[in-house]
């Protein structure tokens, strides 16, 4: 039974009067003591408040990408049902002048495709194991994807849904990572930095008005030991990132 807004006063009362007691049976040996001196609260400062605010992007940078995976069926809707290497054979035969030719820059990508006949994650097969969860909020599992782009050291990341019985691809990145992650119904990569002891994270996260994975954080976090100063620093320890780069953390469960 709840307790009555009386029965909820005496309760406060009790427990301030216990914490008065305790403070003056503390004696000279637990006094407080302060914590020195607290640096000044500084609000935002707009600066250049005369510029006109721009209305259009200076440059293209894809946020939405999405598109549907042409050859690719999926039976029952189900996505578990689809074979990620018949997904990845798809986009290599999208853009051939990446993958195919002894000058292609994904060439090796292409060649290991022939090591694929145990399926994903097997052997020495460039599609990586799938990971499935669902990212759209729908209730039905969605695919994530990982192949590396051969001979280099990159890694191609894809998250696909199923819309009007079609698979669809709604994100799409390329970078060399240090780990990938899937939290909530978002994916966060995680990427290394040409700065020392810091690393980039972006994290992508399901928007229902773009029906895709939109880039939500992008970031440069530090992951080495801090150098110390006599003097603390007033910034904060995240800085945000203006690279293409990426960024993520550990696996999740999938299969």
């Amino acid at each position: 039974m709840p307790l009555s807004r009386p029965g909820q006063a005496a309760r406060r009362l009790a427990a301030v009067a216990l914490l008065l007691a305790a403070a003056v049976g503390c004696g000279d040996a637990g006094e407080l003591e302060g914590a020195g001196s607290t640096p000044t609260a500084q609000g935002p400062a707009r600066l250049w408040p005369e510029l006109t605010p721009a209305s259009s992007p200076a440059f293209e940078i894809g946020e939405v990408n999405t598109e549907v995976v042409k050859g690719v069926k999926v039976p029952g809707d189900d996505i578990r049902r689809v074979d990620p290497v018949g997904i990845v054979r798809a986009e290599m035969a999208r853009h051939p002048g990446e993958y195919d030719g002894g000058e292609a820059p994904y060439r090796d990508t292409k060649r290991r495709m022939a090591e694929c006949g145990k399926g994903a994650g097997h052997g020495r097969c460039p599609v990586l194991r799938p990971y499935y969860r669902d990212l759209t909020g729908d209730g039905r599992d969605d695919l994530t994807l990982g192949f590396p782009l051969l001979p280099g050291k990159t890694t191609a990341v894809r998250v696909y849904t199923v819309e009007k019985h079609q698979l669809v691809q709604v994100m799409a990145w390329e970078d060399a990572l240090s780990g990938v992650e899937l939290a909530g119904r978002s994916l966060v990569i995680r990427s290394p930095s040409e700065v020392a002891g810091y690393e980039y994270r972006l994290q992508w996260t399901w928007d229902r008005d773009q029906r895709a994975m939109l880039l939500t954080h992008d970031e440069m976090l530090r992951t080495g030991p801090r150098k110390h100063s006599r003097h603390p620093s007033a910034s904060p320890s995240a800085v945000p990132s203006l690279s293409p780069s990426a960024s993520g953390s550990a696996s999740v469960s999938g299969g």
